[in-house]
């Protein structure tokens, strides 16, 4: 597979980073998918799953807040300044931001263990008391989790910042790995549900370790250092603005957990499994591209190359769209088959699959934002603006709070998903006119052939809406395949016909694996 190609100079490229991080997202969400058919099948819209996957809310809290996203946003950029005029300097943060990271997320760890019967009972006041108990016991669990995420996490933003994403990307498969052997084996012992747990310990663990050697490849030597040298100052400052904003994040999340738990039973349960599957084309195609380009905008927004920055924004920008588009349109005519084929399965009914294929259908609307604000975001943070997105986030979340108060009383747990449809057009629109504003938004060469992804989507969704009536009598799984097969053919078939620039990156895609 690799003979006609240097892995290493694939690798470094933006191209071939970004296949890289989709070909291991592709295996990822493979594995992402059948944990939640296994989580379904096992436990249905229940209590008992609703109390798992609410236990995620205070670690995530105190993770995705503090590290995930506000760490690689404000450290890849600093770092890399550094790396061209010290290297030894640019150790010395790496050292002293992971240990002071870990010492702060290790004390949280304690707090969130300690005061886990109240927290939890703000966080799914509308749980029975069973759930609730159960909550507690898993979060507990759960929280020791985010010790070895948050070392994972500074070693990712040491090798994105390297360009080195093969163990970056291998690492979320490594953390589903784990899950999946706690739902298939570690509940079965004496663990019981808490096995579930244990298994996102496990992950975590693994995470971690599949990274280390090639942190190690690149100098990497662990010092115990805890310095507030300029660098490490210039690293917190820039976290704080992006803190707040991932902080807004998770009361968004918070706030839809609550509202959730007074819904229904297994409320929760359907929503994140809907959410779950939306989020399969976000991180195959808008997550891999941003997280490839960002290192890029970063360094020629240090080198005052505005002309660069530009022009790969742009670039990144149109690729989305042309393979989000048809995503979209996909996702949203099959959003009954989609969950029908993974979810209904097991404990899961066929109510619960009515109430996920309605809530998948609002979230699928949302696609291309979805896909589009991390890219707009790290645009920003390249910038060592990591202000701006706060407040798109901020009206985001009163959006998103709003329309769950609405429309979750009206149309139940699906108008949670149309709420988070609703505010995430706010986020990307704000973005993109604030970042317009810059003078580096979307250029007018970009419309056209976005015109044409869209024509394109169009023509597919009516290819797809003929076939689906001429082949109703098939078998749910086969005519899902068989259409879905054809409608990414015609949709590359008519690119190659239009002459779209975007369809050579599938040939270069598949001379990858030649």
């Amino acid at each position: 597979m690799f003979g006609r190609i240097n892995l290493n100079k694939f690798e470094n490229s933006i191209g071939g980073a970004a296949i890289i991080i989709a070909v291991f997202s592709v295996l990822t969400k493979i594995l992402g998918l059948w944990r939640d058919r296994l989580l379904a099948s096992s436990f249905g819209a229940s209590e008992t799953l609703d109390a798992y996957l609410a236990a995620f809310r205070l670690p995530d809290l105190v993770f995705n807040t503090l590290i995930l996203g506000a760490f690689s946003s404000a450290f890849i950029p600093v770092f890399l300044a550094y790396w061209r005029k010290d290297k030894a300097e640019a150790w010395r943060i790496v050292n002293s931001t992971l240990n002071i990271l870990f010492a702060v997320i290790f004390v949280l760890s304690i707090l969130i263990i300690i005061f886990a019967p109240w927290l939890v009972r703000l966080i799914v006041p509308g749980l029975s008391y069973y759930a609730q108990s159960l909550t507690i016991k898993l979060t507990r669990i759960i929280s020791l989790s985010i010790l070895f995420f948050t070392l994972s996490n500074v070693i990712s933003s040491v090798l994105n910042s390297f360009h080195k994403f093969l163990a970056y990307s291998l690492a979320p498969l490594m953390y589903n790995l784990g899950i999946i052997f706690g739902i298939l084996f570690l509940v079965k012992t004496n663990l019981g549900v808490s096995g579930l747990a244990w298994g996102v310990v496990l992950g975590s663990f693994l995470h971690l370790i599949v990274q280390l050697p090639s942190l190690f490849k690149t100098g990497f030597v662990w010092r115990p250092l805890f310095s507030l040298s300029a660098g490490v100052k210039e690293i917190f400052l820039l976290m704080t603005p992006r803190f707040l904003g991932l902080a807004i994040n998770q009361v968004n999340v918070l706030t839809t957990t609550a509202i959730a738990s007074f819904v229904a039973s297994g409320a929760i349960a359907i929503y994140n499994l809907a959410f779950n599957l939306a989020s399969v084309p976000v991180g195959l195609i808008g997550v891999p591209l941003a997280i490839s380009v960002f290192p890029v905008l970063s360094q020629s927004y240090a080198a005052k190359d505005e002309q660069v920055f530009a022009s790969k924004l742009s670039k990144t920008t149109r690729q989305i769209f042309y393979f989000i588009l048809p995503l979209t349109v996909i996702f949203f005519l099959f959003r009954k088959e989609i969950i029908e084929i993974i979810l209904q399965t097991g404990l899961f009914t066929k109510k619960d699959s009515f109430l996920a294929a309605q809530t998948l259908g609002f979230f699928s609307l949302s696609l291309f934002a979805q896909s589009l604000i991390p890219l707009l975001a790290r645009a920003f943070y390249a910038q060592h603006n990591t202000k701006t997105p706060v407040y798109a986030a901020v009206l985001s979340l009163i959006i998103n709070i709003l329309g769950c108060l609405v429309f979750g009383k009206t149309l139940g747990v699906s108008g949670l998903g149309l709420a988070f449809t609703l505010s995430s057009f706010v986020n990307f629109f704000l973005l993109y006119f604030l970042l317009k504003g810059h003078g580096l938004g979307f250029q007018k060469r970009d419309v056209y052939p976005i015109l044409k992804f869209l024509l394109l989507s169009f023509l597919t969704g009516l290819l797809i809406i003929f076939l689906k009536f001429f082949l109703a009598s098939m078998p749910n799984l086969m005519k899902t395949a068989i259409i879905i097969l054809a409608a990414i053919s015609f949709y590359y078939f008519l690119s190659l016909i239009y002459k779209i620039e975007e369809a050579k990156k599938l040939k270069d895609f598949l001379k990858f694996f030649q």
